[in-house]
């Protein structure tokens, strides 16, 4: 025992960090499994009463990944489309569109770069041409002398840069929502991955994720203009109907097939009519005509109300649209606060902002010019609410109504203090994860692993005798070393780290293996049980330390270049090489010479 003092030391210092990290884990399933044990109406008060207890205990306990405690694995797509349209702003023409367009098509029918094939179209189509009269950048020293090439590599930065904010963003909503232990990731050049372990709010989630939380602020339409607007388009629908047209659908029905969906009665001179939720689609499709978007004057865009303004007797909910102007007085980039609070008249809930002191002083203008009319609030496309001003405000504050519940208001705040996306975020794929696929997940990974212990256990013991034992000794704590490490990093625990869990159980004893050969092959020179001992720790050491770092290399590539499930393996493997060192170095050896500290003890190698 001479000199195993610092050994020893370690060794409890190392199992009691490990212990301390995984008691809230330890407790966490003793509290689930004594509520799951409680009647209905005890375990709702028992959650009640200790409520922050076991929050606290579940924010410190291993956080199982999405494989094992179910949730939802969503990959969504930058609008790179949208994206380049918006970057080339008001210079942007039918020309630029029209190459965005088939820019579009063109990379999703090759999976090829959308950037590039924007470029290779352009310049097919104007041999002549440069993008740079479409972007410029004085940072970036992109101007009208940039050659198409510049501009492309500007474009691909400029979508890097909004693929990093969308995941800021992201990872920002998803915090205030509350999950834990998201994953969120990149993957090619305009993908976001996002996992989020324990979500069974499918459609909240989508809100959440989707949101680009574009918030405007706009002066609606002239009355006289709107109403001509309006008579113009029935109008239109009207002739549509009388005349001899190929629609057999207005041939049949011989009336206008506007006015069957929509209202145009507007409950006020702003609004061109309403609609019921169903015949939204309907009016939307007859509205894109273009015979009637001419009738649109340019400086008015048609939007929808984001909720129901009335519910008709039918109990159908009636949507109105509303006129706004094109132009945007104002963005939400303004704000700088934002809560809940509730109308005191109606006490429905209703999300308060305040503004910075630019915005301030922007919104004092906007408001003190148009006294007596509307100001559209518009988030994502759609029209909150237009309340009649009625005073300069000079604090810049304001608020937004028309929410359906707590649960909105609050997402909508998320979405306000976390930022609006660059670009919209479209979900090209979901996939939703069973709770009761991870608790078998979690059964078939601990079987896996018991079993794998008890048959390296019975091995070495078979084959290495009293030295098998004491490995197994140390492979009995490696594992709670392992476990210890994964929840002091706040790691999380997946099915392939499972994987990694019971490959380590076998490299676990391979330095023991090198070991107890090697002292094998010293005892049959003739040396004593001491000096055997000492020459095939010594001896072994290059191998087992070569074998080791490089494996440990290996888990630090598939960490910093896998994604998903081969992080989680790489981690629990890294991990595993740590602890099996310590274990089978340090461990083993204060036990072999704890068990040979007097010359006339004997221990068994095999």
């Amino acid at each position: 025992m001479q000199g195993n003092g610092t050994k020893i030391g370690f060794i409890v210092a190392f199992l009691a960090i490990s212990v301390w990290y995984l008691w809230p884990t330890m407790a966490n399933m003793l509290e689930q499994n004594y509520i799951e044990g409680l009647p209905e109406a005890e375990r709702v008060e028992y959650k009640d009463e200790n409520a922050q207890r076991l929050q606290n205990l579940r924010q410190n306990s291993l956080s199982l990944g999405l494989d094992l405690q179910g949730g939802m694995h969503v990959t969504m797509e930058l609008g790179t489309a949208k994206l380049m349209s918006e970057l080339a702003g008001q210079d942007a023409d039918s020309t630029l569109n029209k190459v965005i367009d088939a820019a579009k098509e063109q990379s999703l029918q090759n999976d090829t770069d959308f950037i590039d094939e924007m470029v290779q179209i352009f310049e097919q189509r104007y041999p002549d041409g440069r993008l740079s009269r479409y972007y410029r950048s004085e940072t970036e020293n992109i101007t009208r002398r940039s050659s198409n090439q510049e501009i492309a590599s500007y474009l691909k930065k400029q979508r890097d840069s909004a693929v990093d904010r969308a995941m800021d963003i992201i990872r920002s909503r998803v915090d205030r929502y509350g999950v834990t232990e998201p994953a969120i990731f990149k993957q090619g050049n305009s993908r976001v991955v996002v996992e989020l372990p324990g979500v069974a709010n499918k459609e909240r989630v989508r809100g959440l994720l989707k949101g680009t939380a574009r918030l405007e602020f706009r002066l609606v339409g002239q009355p006289d203009q709107i109403q001509s607007t309006r008579e113009s388009i029935v109008s239109y629908y009207n002739q549509q109907a009388q005349s001899d047209t190929t629609d057999t659908v207005q041939q049949s029905s011989g009336q206008n097939p506007l006015l069957e969906v929509l209202n145009p009665r507007g409950r006020n001179p702003y609004s061109i009519g309403y609609a019921t939720a169903r015949d939204t689609g309907r009016v939307n499709e007859l509205l894109q005509d273009p015979k009637v978007q001419e009738f649109v004057p340019r400086n008015i865009e048609l939007m929808w109300g984001a909720t129901p303004f009335q519910t008709a007797e039918n109990g159908q909910e009636l949507y109105e649209i509303i006129a706004v102007r094109s132009e945007v007085e104002m963005t939400g980039d303004v704000i700088s606060e934002a809560s809940v609070n509730f109308r005191r008249e109606t006490n429905q809930p209703r999300v308060s902002m305040n503004m910075n002191a630019e915005g301030a002083r922007r919104w004092a203008r906007i408001t003190g010019a148009n006294i007596g009319k509307p100001i559209a609030i518009v988030l994502d496309g759609y029209v909150y609410s237009y309340p009649n001003v009625e005073t300069k405000i000079s604090d810049g504050r304001s608020s937004i109504s028309g929410l359906g519940s707590v649960t909105e208001a609050q997402d909508l705040v998320n979405i306000l203090l976390s930022g609006a996306l660059p670009a919209p975020l479209e979900i090209i794929e979901e996939r939703t994860v069973g709770a009761t696929l991870g608790q078998e997940s979690i059964q078939a990974g601990f079987y896996s692993t018991l079993i794998g212990l008890v048959i390296v256990a019975m091995f070495m013991i078979a084959y290495y005798h009293s030295g098998g034992a004491i490995a197994d000794l140390a492979l009995l704590l490696n594992i709670i070393f392992i476990l210890g490490i994964l929840a002091a990093f706040k790691a999380t625990l997946t099915l392939p780290g499972i994987a990694g869990i019971v490959l380590t159980i076998g490299m676990a004893v391979d330095a023991n293996v090198l070991i107890f050969d090697r002292i094998r092959e010293e005892r049959r020179t003739g040396k004593t049980l001491n000096a055997a001992i000492d020459g095939g720790y010594s001896n072994a050491m290059s191998a087992i330390m070569d074998a080791n770092i490089t494996t440990f290399f290996v888990g630090i590539i598939l960490y910093s270049f896998g994604v998903g499930p081969i992080k989680g393996f790489a981690v629990t493997l890294m991990a595993g090489i740590v602890a099996s060192l310590f274990s089978a170095i340090v461990i083993t050896r204060v036990v072999v010479d704890y068990l040979t500290r007097e010359k006339s003890k004997d221990i068994s190698f095999g």
